[in-house]
């Protein structure tokens, strides 16, 4: 095991994304930056009703989550924060977030030297040591508020290790066949999407396993290469989409259009001005398009999921009024490409 003179040592001769230095060394990338302690970092108090308020002070920043096959970027300001004990989120135009604080285990302010000059961030990480969510400063920020935040939330001990536990094994599918009639049942009475994962943890099911064994009009399996022709497709009709990639403690949100695709080997990446996003096409193992019934009608997802089961993103039409996309989203969904369904 690597002591934290040896991780600083050996991430100097490894340039490169912080995640890929963290496994060529063998350790997480929570122990990375925990090494730099004293050297660049601040251990922080973890839990979101900490953290957001306070950076909710410093304006414009740049929010990140990620999962294994894909990454998502937002600019905006950390305001509008609900905080809890169990569930939290922000609600802007900008960052839009919900975040599980029992995820949340790690948590440090870094400086660290790049291309571009001197980057402050904020780096949450979970019990194993995998990234939750990062916040980056802008290059020109006032470095004042950023002082007084790493003050506020700092541990009152600073250690350069940390303590981690052994990592949860993605959840695969989950199937109750005993109730499937009742699923069916239920689902066809929802009024709310956030019903839906109630419902399956009552019948002891998960979200792919209820997609697996459930029917029309409520699911449809696609092709993998759908996600990537309805990214185009929104691109070309050029209305608002709301995107969701996520991992366990944290779910990201954009809420608009997507304007540039630019696809690179494996990724597509759209690069739009305040919205990025990076998507694995060669990670994605199933595709769902889901139907929910709602209060203001039905509410149609196209949802993909890695080979572990693992939820990827999740793409709906916009509901809101003046701005209610979910009919063109429908009519893109319904055009895509289906295949034989996972059994």
């Amino acid at each position: 095991m690597l002591d934290a003179h040896e991780i600083r040592e050996a991430r100097t001769q490894r340039p490169g994304r912080a995640r890929d230095i963290a496994d060529a060394l063998g350790i997480s990338e929570a122990a990375l930056v925990a090494a730099e302690v004293g050297h660049g970092a601040t251990a922080l108090h973890a839990h979101p009703n900490t953290l957001i308020p306070s950076l909710g002070a410093l304006g414009p920043m740049m929010a990140l989550t990620r999962n294994d096959a894909c990454v998502i970027e937002k600019n905006g300001a950390y305001t509008d924060y609900h905080g809890g004990e169990h569930a939290t989120m922000t609600l802007n135009a900008g960052i839009d977030l919900r975040m599980f604080p029992r995820h949340w285990r790690h948590a440090f302010a870094l400086s660290e030297e790049v291309r571009s000059g001197l980057r402050h961030s904020l780096q949450v990480f979970d019990a194993a040591g995998d990234a939750v969510h990062k916040a980056y400063l802008p290059q020109d920020a006032d470095l004042t508020g950023w002082e007084a935040f790493k003050t506020a939330c700092a541990l009152p001990e600073q250690t350069d290790s940390v303590t981690l536990a052994e990592r949860e094994p993605p959840e695969a599918a989950k199937i109750n066949l005993e109730k499937r009639d009742i699923l069916l049942k239920e689902w066809a009475r929802l009024t709310d999407t956030h019903q839906f994962l109630r419902l399956c943890a009552k019948l002891k099911m998960n979200r792919l396993g209820a997609y697996r064994i459930a029917e029309a009009p409520f699911v449809r399996a696609l092709a993998p290469e759908a996600v990537d022709t309805l990214l185009q497709g929104v691109q070309s009709a050029g209305f608002d989409i709301m995107l969701f990639v996520g991992n366990r403690g944290c779910i990201e949100i954009h809420t608009g259009p997507i304007r540039r695709l630019e696809p690179m080997g494996p990724w597509q990446n759209v690069l739009d001005p305040g919205f990025n996003l990076h998507l694995r096409r060669d990670r994605i193992a199933e595709v769902w398009q889901v139907e929910k019934p709602t209060q203001r009608g039905a509410a149609i997802s196209v949802e993909a999921f890695d080979a572990q089961g693992m939820l990827i993103l999740q793409i709906f039409g916009v509901p809101k009024d003046g701005n209610d996309t979910r009919a063109a989203f429908a009519e893109l969904a319904h055009g895509l490409p289906g295949q034989e369904p996972v059994s």
